[in-house]
């Protein structure tokens, strides 16, 4: 299952519980609502590249979290952010974002409290999509 709502996106981010390898950060919460299910947002920001570059980068990542799924706990939404470089091509990079989102994973769910963590709001309020004109 994906997040899809920035509702769901901004809960991840407010309970700021992340860690960070290379140029993958993932941020994770407890979903409370549906404790049988594990699911994932992928956010890759223009500044990464054109759209071809930013598109072979989520691909890359929703392979690499099907593939790692079976092993991560469930009961647990991620958000997958992409810092920065071009998308790892080839088995081999595919095998080394697996293992990324694999070890980040484990490091945030594993931590001491994470499981009491509630999502605390911003200093300015909660934040609000932004309209598109």
């Amino acid at each position: 299952m994906r997040l899809l709502r920035p509702g769901d996106f901004s809960r991840v981010y407010d309970t700021r519980q992340s860690a960070s390898v290379g140029s993958l950060v993932l941020y994770a919460a407890v979903n409370r609502a549906d404790p049988s299910a594990l699911r994932v947002g992928l956010s890759v920001s223009r500044r990464i590249g054109s759209a071809v570059v930013r598109n072979r980068w989520k691909r890359r990542l929703r392979e690499a979290f099907r593939a790692v799924r079976p092993d991560l706990p469930v009961g647990n939404d991620f958000v997958i952010v992409v810092r920065s470089g071009e998308a790892p091509s080839g088995a081999a990079g595919v095998r080394e974002v697996e293992s990324a989102i694999a070890s980040l994973a484990a490091r945030v769910v594993g931590r001491r409290g994470y499981a009491e963590a509630i999502p605390r709001p911003r200093a300015d309020g909660p934040a609000k999509p932004k309209r598109r004109r």
